[in-house]
């Protein structure tokens, strides 16, 4: 849902993605990756056990607010630049789904999550992002529709490991043994999928001709 307020956000981007207008967009991408491959390490080896010593999932949520950063002004530093290209663009998106399995996976084979809730977990994240692109891909816009985007994911991905940090300090007990982290990558299996299913329904209907092609 944080996609669509992209808009009211896009001033402040800009204003920050003309500091790295000397930087080639390409570059930005790849930083963006690299930042999600350190979040992920984070919260793979971070453990109830040692959390409040080492502070790991502080550490992975700045990497990911690195990773979102960068994610978002590499495309702009690449139209003030006139780089902007058809391959930077297919980049951009490649390298994000990679750095959803890292941030993602890593959390799903942590100490912090059952592998079943990560697995369906990371099938949420990546049939979301799938069904977005693909209605570019078949002659539609590309769709940021529905209740979880990529936005909406990292800000959780930031927000929820800290809470979960505070829990252990405080020594919140969540019934079933469920930790914060667990609850998050839950809502990403559930509400993940509906996104999915929300996405395969517009494009169906727009090849159904419910509404204007590209509208």
């Amino acid at each position: 849902m944080l996609d669509r307020t992209r808009g009211k956000v896009d001033p402040l981007l800009t204003v920050i993605a003309k500091r790295f207008t000397h930087v080639h967009p390409d570059v930005l991408t790849w930083c963006a990756l690299l930042f999600s491959f350190v979040a992920g390490a984070f919260f793979y080896f971070s453990n109830p056990a040692s959390e409040l010593r080492n502070f790991f999932l502080f550490f992975a949520a700045v990497f990911v607010l690195l990773n979102g950063l960068f994610d978002a002004i590499d495309g702009k530093v690449a139209k003030l630049t006139n780089k902007a290209t058809a391959r930077g663009d297919f980049l951009d998106h490649a390298l994000d789904r990679y750095a959803d399995v890292f941030m993602v996976g890593a959390l799903a084979l942590s100490s912090w999550c059952r592998p079943p809730i990560g697995l369906l977990a990371i099938i949420g994240v990546l049939l979301t992002s799938y069904m977005g692109t693909q209605a570019q891909a078949i002659g539609y816009k590309r769709d940021y529709s529905g209740l979880l985007g990529r936005a909406d994911r990292l800000a959780l991905l930031i927000i929820f490991p800290i809470i979960q940090h505070f829990a252990l300090r405080v020594s919140l007990q969540l019934p079933w043994n469920i930790t914060i982290i667990e609850l998050v990558l839950v809502y990403f299996a559930i509400v993940g999928n509906i996104t999915a299913i929300q996405r395969f329904n517009i494009t169906l209907r727009w090849f159904r001709g419910d509404f204007k092609k590209g509208k």
